[in-house]
Protein backbone atom coordinates (compact mmCIF):
# COMPACT_ATOMS: atom_id res chain seq x y z
CA UNK A 1 0.00 0.00 0.00
CA UNK A 2 3.07 2.53 0.82
CA UNK A 3 4.11 1.82 -2.67
CA UNK A 4 0.82 3.06 -4.24
CA UNK A 5 0.68 6.03 -2.18
CA UNK A 6 4.67 6.55 -2.96
CA UNK A 7 3.62 6.64 -6.73
CA UNK A 8 0.38 9.20 -6.32
CA UNK A 9 -2.37 7.05 -4.83
CA UNK A 10 -4.29 9.90 -2.75
CA UNK A 11 -6.34 7.41 -0.83
CA UNK A 12 -5.94 2.79 -0.23
CA UNK A 13 -7.78 0.74 1.80
CA UNK A 14 -6.02 -2.45 2.75
CA UNK A 15 -9.33 -4.84 3.86
CA UNK A 16 -8.51 -7.70 6.48
CA UNK A 17 -11.73 -9.90 6.37
CA UNK A 18 -10.33 -12.64 8.70
CA UNK A 19 -10.13 -9.67 11.50
CA UNK A 20 -12.18 -7.66 10.47
CA UNK A 21 -10.01 -4.36 10.25
CA UNK A 22 -9.26 -2.00 7.68
CA UNK A 23 -6.04 0.04 7.19
CA UNK A 24 -5.66 3.61 5.31
CA UNK A 25 -3.32 4.74 3.82
CA UNK A 26 -3.17 8.74 3.06
CA UNK A 27 0.01 10.48 1.30
CA UNK A 28 1.82 12.09 4.79
CA UNK A 29 -0.04 10.32 7.54
CA UNK A 30 0.46 7.67 9.88
CA UNK A 31 -2.08 4.51 8.71
CA UNK A 32 -5.36 4.56 10.40
CA UNK A 33 -6.57 1.13 11.54
CA UNK A 34 -9.99 0.49 11.51
CA UNK A 35 -11.85 -2.25 13.37
CA UNK A 36 -15.10 -3.79 12.48
CA UNK A 37 -15.97 -0.69 10.67
CA UNK A 38 -19.48 -0.44 8.56
CA UNK A 39 -18.43 1.40 5.84
CA UNK A 40 -15.35 3.45 4.46
CA UNK A 41 -15.65 6.95 2.69
CA UNK A 42 -14.08 8.38 -0.60
CA UNK A 43 -13.15 10.99 1.69
CA UNK A 44 -12.02 14.53 -0.46
CA UNK A 45 -10.65 11.20 -3.44
CA UNK A 46 -14.02 10.35 -4.42
CA UNK A 47 -16.08 13.03 -2.30
CA UNK A 48 -19.75 11.16 -2.91
CA UNK A 49 -18.24 7.67 -2.61
CA UNK A 50 -18.94 5.12 0.38
CA UNK A 51 -18.21 1.67 0.68
CA UNK A 52 -20.43 -0.78 2.40
CA UNK A 53 -18.19 -3.54 4.69
CA UNK A 54 -21.62 -4.93 6.14
CA UNK A 55 -21.35 -7.79 3.37
CA UNK A 56 -17.77 -8.14 3.42
CA UNK A 57 -17.84 -8.98 6.73
CA UNK A 58 -20.30 -10.90 6.57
Amino acid sequence: MREYIENSASLAWLLNPQQPQVEIYRPGIEVEMLDNPTELSGEGVLPDFLLNLRRVWG
